[in-house]
């Protein structure tokens, strides 16, 4: 899965190891490490609160807080379809539980096991154990952008959508460091989700697949 190939890319520059750290869907995933094994929002216009907290409406899912310097901005509005909505929540509610995993340097947070399953889970478990690794974190603004939801009969849905980049960076937590990078047009990332709706009711991330520079993702 490996959201933000380009803070990725940061890490990779500066590491002193090499490795390659990049996008799913791409020619040089890293390859899987030998780790535990995974068993398989409100949306609108908004920045999350500081700190940035996120409480689902359901008492059995794991609270996210995240830390002040990060921010959010979901430009995805509800669409008045009540299943479409509920993909926009739940997949609002995972992107920041991925980021809650690299804050705590946890590679098993259960946050994000919540709504990631199967290849999407053990993708996303490699990919905040990069993170780990190298004992880094993220910080700055996130904007998602130009959703497109479609739900089918079966309990599956898809969801793609477009991330800008641009004003998001890595921390090195041992010097609190923070690696700034120049926008470039591989700072707007779109995603394709592949999601089905669970015995909770929740729409768990099965799948995904980012691409950097996507045509459709630049201002």
């Amino acid at each position: 899965m490996n959201r933000r190939p380009t803070l990725l890319a940061a890490l990779a520059l500066t590491a002193t190891a090499a490795l390659t750290l990049s996008a799913c869907g791409s020619d040089d995933d890293t390859p899987a490490k030998d780790k535990d094994t995974i068993a398989g929002a409100d949306t609108g216009d908004k920045k999350s609160p500081s700190p940035a907290t996120s409480a689902p409406a359901s008492d059995d899912r794991p609270k996210i807080e995240l830390p002040s310097d990060l921010s959010y901005t979901f430009d995805w509005p509800k669409t008045g379809d009540k299943e479409k909505d509920a993909v926009l929540a739940d997949s609002e509610h995972s992107i920041k539980a991925v980021d809650q995993a690299i804050v705590k340097q946890n590679a098993l947070d259960k946050a994000y096991l919540y709504y990631y399953e199967g290849e999407a889970a053990a993708e996303t478990q490699r990919f905040v154990q990069d993170y780990v690794d190298h004992k880094a974190a993220v910080t700055g603004s996130y904007r998602f952008y130009a959703p497109e939801v479609n739900v089918g009969k079966d309990g599956t849905a898809s969801l793609s959508y477009c991330e800008d980049q641009g004003k998001a960076f890595v921390k090195y937590l041992e010097t609190n460091k923070i690696k700034k990078t120049e926008v470039t047009a591989k700072s707007y990332v779109i995603y394709h989700t592949s999601l089905k709706k669970n015995d909770k009711g929740v729409w768990v991330i099965q799948k995904i697949v980012s691409q950097s520079g996507s045509a459709k993702c630049q201002p």
